[in-house]
């Protein structure tokens, strides 16, 4: 396969999967950010763009330059209107590979961006649709798309990028103030509570996003996910080691969740989850380093800390 190929076959997966994180991540905290005072909402807003990487000046920062910053700014990958114009600029290099459905879906969502409010109601009801656009992107990509290294590429992709978003999602939990908000955040809360079962506490909820082994938006199962993506693109079978880095830098990072034992994982949190988004940056490198002939790839990194 041509290395421009899988190189944008790879960002329509992050792209994709970061309006949609994106969009879950705005929505959630939106509704408490509206029953807070202007200074609150200033703390508040600077936080999520720190986390987010989309920084903002020394000026005062509300709930419009917020959503602009994170729905509507067309120019910035860290906005879901960015990433899903960059996503659809990259199916259109790979029209030949992508399927019909693919483009049309993202073709039809580009254009449906100015058909929303900018208002904070507004910018709901965009999140909502956001979180539907994608959900469909993605299923037609497994439905209509060969599981051959194309799709290989976009899975790599998705999956790097929804450790990433998890990572920076629970990154505002002192923000949001409530894991049943992280939990909604993330679409896991049913599944939490049938996995449960009994009483529960931040802990568990915490354990459930990081952990989890059959949660498709938790770390680890994204982790694995891209582990699995790199092994079939690159089957290797040396007697010793990686040669992969890309391989080997996913792996870590999801072995040291999985067998790190700890008294208080939510004191640890922040450490956990800068290590996290940190992997996912140098495998994301890598992987461009490999695969697409650039010594680099863009990345974008917000504050965990």
């Amino acid at each position: 396969m041509l290395s421009r190929i899988a190189e944008s076959l790879f960002w329509i997966g992050r792209y994709v999967e970061r309006a949609d994180g994106t969009a879950r991540i705005l929505d959630v905290h939106l509704e408490r950010m509206n029953q807070m005072s202007t200074d609150d909402q200033e703390m508040v807003a600077r936080r999520l763009l720190a986390v987010m990487g989309a920084g903002h000046g020394d000026e005062g920062i509300g709930i419009g330059p917020l959503l602009d910053a994170l729905a509507y700014d067309r120019s910035s990958p860290a906005s879901i209107a960015g990433a899903l114009g960059a996503a659809r600029e990259n199916a259109r290099r790979a029209r030949e590979t992508v399927s019909s459905g693919v483009w049309e879906c993202l073709n039809t969502t580009w254009y449906g961006l100015n058909q929303h409010r900018k208002d904070v109601v507004g910018t709901y009801r965009f999140c909502t649709w956001v979180g539907e656009r994608t959900a469909m992107v993605r299923g037609l990509a497994d439905l209509t798309m060969s599981h051959d290294e194309s799709w290989e590429f976009m899975v790599l992709g998705r999956s790097l990028e929804r450790a990433d978003m998890t990572a920076r999602m629970l990154s505002t939990r002192d923000v949001a103030n409530s894991w049943v908000t992280m939990l909604r955040c993330a679409g896991a809360y049913e599944s939490f509570l049938r996995n449960q079962r009994a009483a529960f506490g931040d802990e568990e909820a915490a354990e459930f996003l990081l952990l989890d082994r059959l949660f498709p938006r938790s770390i680890v199962y994204a982790l694995s996910e891209a582990e699995t993506a790199l092994e079939r693109l690159d089957p290797s079978n040396q007697r010793i080691g990686f040669l992969d880095d890309a391989r080997r830098l996913v792996g870590q990072a999801r072995s040291f969740l999985e067998f790190h034992q700890t008294a208080d994982l939510l004191d640890e949190l922040p450490e956990h989850m800068d290590r996290v988004q940190q992997a996912c940056a140098r495998a994301s490198d890598a992987i461009s380093r490999k695969y697409f002939s650039r010594s680099e790839s863009l990345e974008w990194v917000g504050e965990l800390s």
